[in-house]
């Protein structure tokens, strides 16, 4: 490959900042993590190999201290791991790249200064500067390449600004004009970040030509929403999620169609399926197959996990390719003839690759161990993946027969300043007998023997697992960190959580806060049985699911002496229509005018707040449509009334995920503050 010399100039400034050298001959001491690590993480997301096999672009997101937001940039790293090379320099809003199927473009979204809306960007790998491929007044959702690299289609959903016109050149801002009315007429009415959905703004296919620059439209039907399009290996057709509401239909549905790749072309229905977590649809070289992912019936869909299917286009049932497995797919890729794919399996506190027969459905799992395999990408018969384990975020590998072979480094010289506390498997039983799964994360300096104040930390879902992976804002992440502040910090895989199946997953369907709260006593009890939890210095938190079981927990048992509860609710009465869940609440647990006293049962740390004696820290986004800050502000209210120690903290302009760097450390520091004031103030 040929690099511009303003790339290569990058790339000397880049490798200058990131493999610092020491002039002494031993290294020096290693430290604790602190909050502040969150500027010295290095994120890498989003792998795509080259059509020619030789190299992988990705992306790598900082947390910028002096902007106070996230930075990306794409970089690249051959195949052989010897150059990692960035290719823009890092900025907001960068993401999604991509290859033509040719070899001749890398293309990914990014945001121009003095914009809010992302646009196409195309690297020419011949040489020279990033040129802007789209200029539109729209949201570009997200975008693929035709197989003769000539075209693109791409996802957008069309605002007032731009329903005049999907030209390159228009220069229209929908700040210009003042707000309108909101009209609502759907039941998924509001989604977290994007608001309140109204009408008119719709997602549509276009398809872009490359040279000339031309957009025309490939769905135009008001009534629909379409995304995630797939191209044949012929370019002749696409396939397509086609809703008549944004997400999921309110039956908990989607269309999968097939339309030809020409304007004004008219689509037709494949099938109809239950909504996946995630989906992605692939079709198979010869054109006679989709691959895709399908997810559980309606009632269970908060508690789905992924399964890989497979169906003739010409139509027919789908046939499931992994049900044996009992697990969730969180990615998948085809092998270049569609014989086999290689699919990545949550699986109870790990995650890893399998290969599987498409013929015969065989399975292989390939490497083992404690890690955290995901984001499987194939070309030229090589295939990339990220992967993270205990003491180390996610890098790029190359996965080859059964081993998985290191190509990125970006964290290694900060992972080697740390001393991180070990991460063990636990095993134990709950109060009904049922076999649970968790991690405990100890101090640095752990002293074995000694009984250390201990906090419980709770992951969110409920349909999600701690598992192995040092993942910046994940799980491992904030239990890390708390380890790093002198506690010994307990996460539980309670039922309700992926990893096991789907029995264990449902277990708790329309019975929140009863068996998992049951789970998590007796991960504490197992601790404490082991001398390794000082049971008179107990703490609890978590966020969104997590935040949730914290206030059933402190109201079902008084043994914790501090909480945090983070995106939380303790009154699901309270909350229907006011967050996005409406299908859980009507399919789930029913229509509140018909099963009143189910959520008023639900609603038992609200409505029995007078039992909690447990001084809590609540937190939330105030933009937050997930799960709305109000859950938060009920419960610090009834605790205040009560007399109660509570503090609420309110991070402006922040969703249901932060993402401000400064909100992110700002957090970490409260959280290890609060703790520290309730459990280790007279540890000794």
């Amino acid at each position: 490959m040929k690099i511009a010399p303003n790339v290569l100039a990058t790339t000397v400034l880049f490798l200058s900042v990131t493999l610092p050298v020491h002039a002494a001959d031993t290294p020096p001491p290693r430290r604790a993590l602190t909050p502040d690590d969150f500027y010295n993480m290095q994120i890498v997301t989003e792998p795509q190999v080259s059509p020619d096999g030789k190299w992988v672009a990705y992306v790598v997101s900082t947390n910028d201290r002096s902007a106070d937001e996230t930075r990306s940039a794409i970089w690249m790293v051959s195949w052989d791991g010897t150059q990692q090379v960035p290719l823009t320099n890092p900025a907001h809003g960068i993401s999604s790249p991509r290859w033509s199927l040719d070899g001749r473009y890398l293309s990914y979204m990014a945001i121009p200064v003095g914009s809010d809306k992302g646009q196409i960007m195309l690297l020419d790998r011949r040489g020279g500067e990033a040129r802007a491929l789209t200029a539109v007044p729209d949201d570009i959702e997200s975008y693929e390449w035709s197989p003769d690299s000539k075209r693109l289609v791409l996802v957008m959903e069309q605002s007032d600004a731009g329903k005049d016109a999907v030209t390159p050149d228009s220069t229209k801002k929908a700040a210009d004009t003042p707000p309108k009315p909101i009209v609502i007429d759907s039941m998924h009415f509001k989604e977290d970040k994007d608001g309140y959905l109204g009408a008119g703004h719709n997602r549509h296919l276009y398809l872009l030509n490359v040279e000339s620059k031309k957009i025309e439209p490939l769905t135009t039907d008001p009534a629909f929403n379409e995304d995630l399009p797939a191209w044949s290996a012929d370019g002749r057709r696409m396939a397509f999620i086609r809703t008549r509401e944004k997400g999921s239909d309110p039956d908990g549905m989607e269309d999968i169609e097939l339309i030809d790749a020409q304007p004004a072309a008219q689509p037709t229905k494949l099938l109809r399926i239950d909504v996946p977590n995630q989906q992605k649809l692939t079709w198979s070289a010869d054109g006679t197959t989709l691959a895709l992912l399908q997810g559980a019936e309606v009632k269970y869909a908060q508690y789905a996990q992924d399964r890989l299917a497979i169906v003739k286009t010409t139509g027919g049932a789908l046939e499931s390719l992994a049900d044996p497995l009992d697990r969730g797919v969180s990615s998948y890729a085809l092998n270049k003839d569609s014989s086999t794919l290689i699919a990545t399996i949550a699986d109870d506190g790990i995650a890893y690759p399998v290969v599987l027969n498409i013929r015969t459905h065989a399975i292989r799992k390939l490497t083992q161990g404690s890690s955290v395999v995901s984001d499987v990408s194939t070309a030229n018969g090589r295939t990339a993946v990220l992967s993270a384990n205990d003491a180390s975020p996610s890098e790029v590998y190359a996965l080859e027969g059964e081993r998985l072979r290191k190509l990125t480094r970006h964290n290694d010289a900060f992972m080697a300043q740390l001393k991180i506390g070990a991460v063990e498997d636990m095993r134990f039983k709950s109060a009904d007998g049922t076999p649970i799964h968790g991690l405990v994360v100890k101090p640095p300096d752990f002293e074995p023997g000694r009984r250390y104040p201990t906090v419980l930390w709770i992951h969110g879902g409920p349909n999600l697992q701690d598992d192995h992976s040092f993942a910046f804002e994940g799980y491992q992440f904030k239990r890390q960190l708390l380890a790093a502040s002198g506690f010994v910090v307990l996460g539980v895989n309670y039922r309700g959580s992926s990893g096991r199946g789907d029995t264990f997953s449902r277990a708790i369907f329309a019975d929140w806060g009863h068996k998992e709260v049951e789970d998590l006593m007796a991960g504490v009890d197992y601790l404490v049985q082991e001398g390794i939890a000082d049971p008179d210095k107990l703490g609890i938190g978590g966020w969104s699911y997590g935040g949730m079981l914290t206030d059933y927990t402190i109201a079902s048992d008084k043994r914790f002496k501090a909480a945090l509860s983070g995106a939380g609710t303790a009154n699901p009465l309270g909350m229907y229509a006011a967050d996005q869940y409406y299908i859980q609440y009507n399919k789930e647990l029913g229509d509140p005018w018909r099963t009143a006293e189910l959520y008023l049962k639900l609603a038992y740390p609200l409505l029995h707040a007078d039992r909690i004696r447990t001084p809590t820290l609540f937190m939330g986004g105030d933009k937050d449509f997930n799960v709305p800050i109000v859950g938060g502000e009920q419960m610090y209210l009834a605790l205040r009334t009560l007399g109660v120690p509570a503090q609420l903290i309110v991070y402006p302009g922040q969703y249901h995920t932060l993402t401000r760097p400064s909100f992110l450390k700002d957090r970490a520091e409260r959280a290890a503050a609060w703790f520290t004031r309730y459990l280790l103030s007279s540890a000794r």
